[in-house]
């Protein structure tokens, strides 16, 4: 007999349960890679919207110099020629603030609506919630590229696509942070977080990479290709995400009823309704407590033995100001707004600044920004890696935001000094800038939504990671925003400004650093006791 191939000893050594993590981990992965292809466009598309008319302008003065009668001069260029200049209303001298104000559109509605957000998704059906979300923001991302295909040129068309876009694109980070917080626990959670916030730099270069292709040639389809793509994952969210581990074993249990029912002793549930919950003896693994298996007053036995419990209560949903008295929630909170502020002024405004410094076409430049995504994925998982081994998360979000702020002054500096070095200060200030962001987004907003002040209520989560994500949005609206108005009077200023902001971040970490350096075990931030003065 032939021996088993060792491939299929590593699949079957897996159970069930891990390969629905596995899956889990890949399906919200790829819905969220999804969210960010589709806000990377815009930051592609700028150098279009606006390109360097000089060339057309000098032309059109030779021509009208050189005496010849006008049926001679050129003809005015369409807007759909290799020969455009810029498009309306972004062909103005102050397009950088009009490209600015269209970022801060978007960022202003997402970082509001991420607020009602965390607490609308504690309350609804999160597969629902997001596939509606995923549908709306594919319909909006393709409405801003039918501005090209129609010849709109109405500024506030534009606004209006992007805050709408901003305020659908709220639905993805709470839906997602807590189905995958249901799925996996505490055990290196900055390793899987980190592997798993990797997302946002896969969307970003995917979302170059797309948007550059058709960027020069019809930068319509920069727009509409991602929002096909993300209205599809909404399609595929429908179908395929389970929100939490026990509705899968609901489903497990009920499939292996023989249809028998026996009556079993009744009691008054939540809201005056029966309930009846099993807690399953397995040999192997007792990791699920207890689960709502059938409503009234019946029961289908599963094959397995079982015992009959009563859960006490249903666990609430947190408040706002309930979530905001969690201790280190307003610390990371607005420690975020600043480190968000940084890493989305590089995200809307990087391939510009490349175009501009480098004097490189708008393909090049955003084929050459991915690097710095590239840089963030590194960050990310470095940063889970290093705080689930030190135990303090905190500690390590200060340390790479105290050496980000040097590295973006050295970006500003070496960008003029040809591409090699440029290649590798986009790795190195991706990385810095982007560690702490994916950090605190991830692992400390799960390890704070599941905090042990909240007595194991798990839907908390939602909220805490709301209030956190929609706080660091503010920033995200202020800086691409503060660069558009600071670029006029040179990128300098700029850099300044997140260094400035990096700084701030930092500042507001110190107490918490503080204490995970004094305790005397060190522990992730979820079981730090921080007394609150």
């Amino acid at each position: 007999m032939a021996t088993v191939p060792p491939g299929i000893r590593l699949l079957v050594s897996f159970d069930r349960d891990q390969w629905y993590r596995a899956f889990t981990f890949i399906l919200t992965f790829l819905l969220y890679t999804s969210f960010h292809l589709s806000r990377k466009p815009i930051s592609i598309v700028k150098s279009e919207l606006h390109k360097n008319c000089s060339s057309v302008i000098e032309l059109a003065t030779i021509a009208s110099s050189s005496g010849d009668s006008g049926s001679h001069l050129p003809s005015l260029p369409s807007f759909h020629t290799d020969m455009d200049c810029s498009w309306k209303p972004f062909d103005k001298r102050n397009y950088k603030q009009l490209l600015g104000a269209m970022d801060y559109s978007f960022l202003c509605a997402y970082a509001v609506g991420m607020y009602l957000s965390g607490i609308i998704g504690e309350r609804l059906p999160i597969r629902l919630y997001l596939t509606v979300g995923m549908l709306t923001s594919g319909l909006f991302t393709c409405l801003f590229g039918l501005g090209y295909v129609y010849n709109i040129h109405s500024l506030g068309f534009y606004i209006f696509v992007q805050v709408a876009n901003g305020l659908v694109q709220t639905t993805g980070w709470p839906s997602l942070v807590t189905c995958i917080g249901n799925w996996f626990g505490k055990g290196r959670r900055g390793l899987i977080m980190g592997l798993w916030n990797s997302h946002t730099s896969v969307g970003n270069i995917l979302g170059s990479l797309i948007a550059g292709y058709w960027v020069s040639s019809n930068w319509g389809l920069s727009f509409i290709v991602p929002g096909l793509i993300i209205a599809a994952m909404g399609v595929v969210c429908f179908l395929f995400l389970i929100e939490h581990p026990n509705d899968l074993k609901s489903m497990y249990a009920r499939n292996s009823c023989q249809g028998k029912s026996f009556p079993t002793k009744s009691w008054n549930g939540i809201n005056g309704q029966t309930e009846v919950y099993l807690q399953y003896k397995d040999s192997k693994t007792q990791s699920y407590d207890t689960e709502l298996l059938l409503p009234r007053d019946s029961v289908c036995v599963p094959m397995q033995p079982m015992v009959v419990v009563k859960r006490e209560s249903e666990p609430s949903a947190i408040s706002f100001m309930g979530a905001l008295r969690i201790p280190g929630v307003i610390e990371f909170s607005l420690c975020l707004l600043f480190a968000k502020l940084v890493s989305y002024t590089f995200l809307f405004w990087l391939p510009l600044y490349i175009t501009k410094a480098a004097h490189l076409d708008a393909k090049k430049a955003a084929d050459l920004s991915t690097l710095f995504d590239v840089g963030g994925i590194v960050g990310g998982i470095l940063a889970g890696v290093i705080s689930d081994k030190l135990g303090k998360r905190a500690t390590t979000c200060a340390v790479m935001l105290l050496l980000a702020a040097p590295t973006l002054y050295g970006f500003s500096m070496i960008s003029e000094f040809g591409l090699g070095p440029t290649i590798g200060m986009l790795l190195v200030c991706g990385g810095l800038v982007n560690g702490p962001y994916a950090l605190i987004t991830t692992a400390v907003s799960a390890d704070l939504g599941t905090h042990k002040s909240l007595k194991g209520n798990a839907r908390a989560l939602s909220t805490v990671t709301a209030i956190i994500d929609g706080t660091g949005s503010v920033g995200a609206a202020v800086g691409p925003l503060l660069a558009g108005l600071l670029a006029t009077g040179g990128w300098n200023q700029v850099f300044y400004m997140l260094m400035t902001a990096d700084f701030l971040a930092l500042l507001l970490l110190l107490r918490l650093v503080s204490k995970e350096l004094c305790s005397a075990k060190a522990h992730p931030i979820s079981a730090v006791e921080l007394k609150e003065h």
